[in-house]
């Protein structure tokens, strides 16, 4: 296991030794200090490749770790006290710029400092939960990337119906506590009778939770699930997957690597791309500009990724036409 510390610094060597002649050799005036506080554990494989993505962007802007710029990190997996600690913790260090990756985390943020510059490299729903006034204008110190819009979650539906024709019954696992989740259910909720479906909730807090629900959905026949996204189900993704796969339950996931650690199939952006693109934000933050001026950006690229063994286990044929859209197949 990589040890925090141990990681940054890492990564801190390995993306100097990549870095441009010319970007090294740019001249900055004071050591700048960035903080980042992720919803997910340090060790966490998808964890770390975002912040390497993150810093090798900002090497490439040059800007260089340990350096010109000094990268506090946090891990809060997903944790609210550890949310509530590390948020004291990156404000009292008086940072030049704050990244921070979901509705809980920005908006405990939001109500420590109107000051310092807030990066979120991806959000659903940034206007409706308050933290800008429009995408176009934020108009305070937030700004950064949309996840993906609420109508996203149709897409799962539809998704789920061709891999799992069969499917009748669709839960919906959700975190209740953001209000995103009622923005996804009720897309899905409005598009069910098109295809044939009723939808209903699975409303979770914890891995226990996550459990018992899910098992007492899967009581009755010709169910599936989809999972929206939340740092939750991030975090327990391994219990997800594998309750699916032990209901023998189709499942559309929201992110790629719910897909390469054996879920069913999975749509939306690519994260890591998105924590690169927040990396161009934070430098011209870090250059003058002000996150008020700065749009919030929708993702320029969405992954389709099915896990054919998985398919197979539960008895599934693919329709060719989906695989032929696929931007990976796990066989």
């Amino acid at each position: 296991m990589i040890r925090r510390r141990d990681f940054i610094t890492l990564l801190g060597g390995a993306a100097a030794a990549a870095w441009p002649v010319a970007a090294r050799a740019q001249q900055i005036d004071r050591v700048r200090r960035i903080g980042v506080l992720m919803n997910i554990p340090a060790d966490d494989p998808e964890a770390q490749s975002r912040m390497t993505a993150f810093v090798q962007e900002l090497g490439q802007l040059g800007w260089i770790a340990d350096r010109n710029v000094k990268i506090n990190s946090r891990w809060s997996a997903a944790d609210n006290e550890r949310v509530r600690r590390y948020v004291a913790e990156l404000v009292a260090l008086v940072p030049d710029v704050i990244v921070a990756n979901d509705s809980r985390t920005v908006a405990a943020l939001i109500e420590a400092t109107r000051t310092v510059p807030i990066v979120f490299p991806g959000l659903p729903d940034p206007v409706g939960a308050g933290f800008v006034n429009s995408l176009a204008r934020p108009g305070g110190n937030v700004t950064g990337f949309l996840l993906y819009e609420y109508g996203m979650s149709g897409k799962w539906l539809e998704l789920l119906k061709q891999i799992g024709p069969q499917t009748t019954r669709v839960g919906v696992i959700r975190d209740p506590t953001l209000a995103a989740a009622a923005g996804y259910f009720g897309v899905i909720q409005g598009a069910a009778p098109s295809v044939g479906v009723e939808v209903s909730p699975i409303n979770v807090r914890d891995a226990g939770e996550i459990e018992h629900a899910v098992t007492a959905f899967a009581r009755s026949p010709n169910g599936g699930l989809i999972v929206t996204g939340s740092a939750l189900m991030v975090v327990h993704r391994d219990l997800i997957v594998a309750l699916a796969a032990r209901h023998r339950l189709p499942a559309v996931y929201p992110v790629r690597f719910f897909t390469s650690g054996g879920g069913l199939i999975s749509y939306g952006p690519d994260r890591v791309d998105q924590w690169r693109r927040a990396a161009g934000y934070v430098d011209r933050i870090l250059k003058g500009e002000k996150p008020a001026d700065l749009p919030v950006q929708a993702p320029t690229k969405y992954e389709l990724a099915i896990n054919l063994r998985t398919a197979r286990a539960l008895g599934l044929d693919v329709p060719p036409s989906l695989l032929a859209t696929a931007d990976e197949v796990i066989e």
